[in-house]
């Protein structure tokens, strides 16, 4: 049998360790990664071999040849241009006339490979899939089978709410050669993506054989360390790394290792390794051929290429050092730290954690170095998270990082576009948001300064220009410390996932697009920002109704920049407002959660006093509301959605509305009733706001107080809602209360569980097998259907290791019952 080994890929995310070299040749203790697979290989009988390459393909036909000293017999397949995975073994099918094996070449594994072929010969398959268990599927093809192997599934890098199982695609394939035959040559075509699931309409025999053993996809700097470590640790039964002269201390030959100096198993010393007076490594640890660490170094957990000379009492925590660097006297790498090939670092010099420094670079003595050199990247490995780019002031986000990050949003941008940014009033969004701003020209964007303005106007106005997007910054409402940097689209939506992971991986890559000169972009101030809003906020309104209605309420505006917009518009509306905290403070854009329901507390109280129609608060962003009735009492997030849900319903005759899968079934009901649909969603607002773009939509509404009127923008607009609010009341002649208590009765209940990341995975799949006859729709998390209208949702935590867990049933105490047997069984699928 024949395999053909995947080395095309540039590895773009372990950069700068494969500026120089193709991620294949990257090294995982004593050889390159595609070394150990071909060592692999070759254990199994498998000695013919196909290399299908792209980037740097010289690099790998120069360290292998023909493979006649490995005992192997070598060909290559050179694409021009990508071609995909099957499209680039497309290109080899001359050389495949049986059946044959595909293997990465930049993945670390020792999959009993004898196995998956006995396994797809006995089934009879026509492509079988090595498939394997991961605690975090999210970057993976995960791959549903059925008892017998069969493969029923494919789903490509979910979302944690759409992850149904552990199990995920390895990149190993055994294969018949006819299944080439299915599409063109020179044809961009994937295995995962295009060919198994033409395979799996076709209903071809196509299989999964879930693998025991070891796989680590090398596919970040994280990973790589990792798979480092796991290897010396015994985890992957591969060769022999070298002569053992103790346990778990490895070394090539010629190695020079001082009497005193000390070693930490795992460690590994590659060929002619000096190892000098008073020396510490504590292991993991490698240090590759002919390189020196002189005397009183300490090297702990890192990764030390070969050439490479460390200077006497310098230090290397958790770091990768590459081919032929030279780190003098006293210098110190930090966790995480990658420095580039033939890199210098200063005597003294100070790397701290998560800097990389290119190849070719010099680092001055004593110098201090805080970031990238010569593109920055923080030490992140994702960007976005429920509210953007989330951090703490100063430590996660700085004004360079801020720079970083609108030079990178800009590079996703044409150049020439325009970009709208905006702020909250407190000091630290104004720092990041000059930050931002000063990154944005350089990558050849116009910047639109909308000064600071409610998130809603802010959306609007980027939407209402056809501008190409737009940045605001804010401090988090739940934390003083944090500051949250939320981008929109040229709809003035929040990204989506895809757009989020595209700026990530410009972020990442550190390959910002730097204009000349003559193309930097420029920086202005919009002009009549919130007149625009205005206007056409009144244009979507029965203005004339309300005015005649001269409704009397209570409006809190949170010391927040709404009051400067919305209180105008409910002037001119004949409103009769009582403004609570109606001045701008900056002190009081995040406030502490007793104070909040302080304020609550309040806005009930007045409300009772004064006898108003009804009380609002807004927060600070201007987004979402909080409702006081008559009586005094808090109105009820998911009681307000369902209450505005029948009333928009009964002012269209009908429409549909979106609202989340976690939101009871009362929603459908009050569908029923005018004729109308509901239409639901993850449980996120960027969906909601992507299901407001059709056309048919009247209302979209989260249950937390944000609800969008796609009528007048598809996005979250607390201000408009307070609007529709007193034009439903005023043109139906209800009271809140009347409009309340037509809402029919519904039980929910929800808490949440706690459970590792590497834990999420497996929870899914355990949910997706032993309720597979109860499922719903999975739209987000998994919903088990118990039937008579009773339901249970486990969605998993986007940003925290927890699960959230919400349920209907018949009566409160039936809820809270099947939300705790839910909690518990979710904490028996972690054991």
């Amino acid at each position: 049998m024949k395999a053909v080994v995947m080395a095309g890929g540039a590895g773009s995310r372990l950069r700068p360790l494969t500026v120089n070299r193709p991620k294949p040749l990257v090294p995982i203790v004593n050889q390159p990664v595609i070394a150990h697979i071909l060592d692999l290989l070759k254990r199994h009988g498998i000695t013919e071999v196909v290399i299908t390459l792209q980037f740097m393909a010289e690099a790998i036909q120069d360290y292998f040849g023909d493979g006649s000293q490995l005992g192997m017999q070598i060909e290559y397949s050179i694409e021009e241009v990508p071609l995909g995975t099957a499209g680039s073994v497309k290109q080899a099918q001359d050389m495949l006339d049986d059946t044959f094996i595909v293997i990465s070449g930049d993945a670390l594994t020792d999959i009993d490979l004898s196995a998956v072929i006995d396994f797809h010969k006995q089934r009879g398959s026509k492509a079988t899939l090595t498939l394997y268990r991961v605690p975090n599927p999210l970057e993976y093809g995960v791959v549903i089978i059925d008892e017998q192997g069969r493969i029923q599934q494919f789903l490509e890098k979910p979302s944690w709410g759409e992850v149904i199982s552990d199990t995920v695609n390895t990149g190993i394939y055994v294969i018949e050669p006819e299944v080439l035959d299915y599409f063109e040559p020179q044809t961009k075509f994937d295995f995962s993506q295009d060919l198994f699931p033409m395979l799996l309409e076709k209903q071809d025999p196509m299989y999964g054989y879930v693998a025991e053993g070891y796989w680590c996809d090398v596919g970040n700097l994280s990973e790589y360390m990792r798979a480092n470590g796991d290897l010396l640790a015994g985890k992957v039964k591969l060769e022999s790394l070298g002569n053992q002269i103790g346990e778990g201390i490895w070394v090539g030959e010629d190695v020079e290792i001082a009497p005193d100096a000390q070693l930490f198993a795992p460690v590994y010393l590659g060929d002619g390794v000096k190892i000098k007076q008073g020396v510490i490594v504590h292991g993991p640890a490698v240090v590759r051929d002919y390189s020196v660490l002189d005397r009183y170094v300490n090297v702990d957990r890192s990764v030390v290429w070969r050439n490479c000379y460390v200077g006497e009492g310098a230090e290397l925590r958790g770091a990768v050092i590459s081919r032929q660097c030279n780190v003098k006297r006293k210098g110190v790498l930090f966790e995480g730290v990658v420095i580039g090939d033939s890199t210098v670092i200063g005597e003294g010099a100070i790397i701290h954690p998560n800097v990389k420094i290119w190849p070719n670079k010099e680092v001055e003595a004593g110098a201090n170095v805080t970031s990238s050199i010569i593109w920055g990247a923080q030490g992140r490995h994702v960007l976005f998270g429920r509210f953007g780019v989330t951090g703490l002031v100063n430590i996660d986000l700085t004004p360079e990082f801020a720079a970083r990050l609108g030079a990178t949003f800009g590079a996703s941008l044409p150049k020439g576009a325009v970009v709208t940014i905006n702020r909250d009033p407190h000091r630290s969004p104004r720092m990041l948001k000059r930050g931002i701003i000063s990154g944005l020209p350089s990558a050849g964007v116009n910047v639109l300064d909308l000064r600071s303005r409610p998130i809603p106007v802010a959306r609007f106005f980027t939407r209402f220009a056809e501008i190409a997007g737009g940045v605001h910054v804010r401090l988090s409402p739940f934390d003083n410390r944090v500051v949250d940097i939320k981008f929109f689209d040229r709809n003035g939506q929040d990204l989506t996932k895809a757009q989020e992971r595209s700026i990530e991986q410009v972020f990442f890559r550190e390959d910002f697009r730097r204009v000349y000169l003559d193309e930097i972009g420029t920086i202005d101030y919009a002009d009549h920002v919130v007149e625009r809003y205005s206007e056409a906020f009144l244009a979507a309104l029965n203005v004339d109704a309300i005015r005649d209605a001269n409704h009397y309420l209570i409006v809190d505006y949170a010391n927040a920049p709404t009051a400067m917009v919305l209180a105008p518009l409910l002037a001119s509306l004949n409103c009769r407002v009582v403004a609570l905290n109606g001045d701008l403070d900056e002190t009081r854009m995040s406030i502490l959660p007793e104070e909040f329901d302080e304020s609550l507390d309040q806005l009930g109280k007045i409300c009772n006093t004064l006898n108003t129609i009804l009380g609002v608060r807004l927060d600070v962003g201007g987004e979402r509301i909080f409702v006081a009735n008559c009586d005094g009492s808090r109105v009820d997030e998911v009681k307000l959605a369902a209450m505005l849900t029948e009333m928009a319903m009964k002012a269209h005759g009908g429409g549909v509305v979106a609202v989340p899968v976690s939101m009871p079934s009362v929603f459908e009901r009050i569908a029923a009733k005018y004729g109308g649909r509901i239409v639901r969603t993850k449980v996120n607002l960027p969906s909601l706001m992507q299901v407001a773009n059709a056309p048919d939509v009247i209302m979209a509404t989260d249950g937390h107080g944000s609800f969008i009127w796609p009528k007048f923008q598809p996005v979250v607009d607390g201000m408009m809602t307070v609007a529709k609010m007193l034009e439903f009341l005023t043109l139906q002649d209800v009271s809140l209360s009347q409009a309340l208590a037509s809402v029919p009765t519904y039980h929910r209940a929800q808490s949440q569980v706690g459970c590792p990341w590497e834990g999420k995975g497996k929870v899914m799949r355990l949910l997706n097998q032993q309720y597979k006859d109860r499922l719903d729709d999975q739209i987000d998390g998994v919903k088990i259907n118990l039937g008579e209208g009773e339901w249970v949702l486990v969605l998993p935590d986007a940003d925290h290791p927890l699960f959230h867990i919400f349920a209907e049933a018949h009566s409160e105490d039936q809820a809270e019952g099947l939300v705790d047997r839910y909690r518990r069984i979710v904490e028996s699928f972690q054991d």
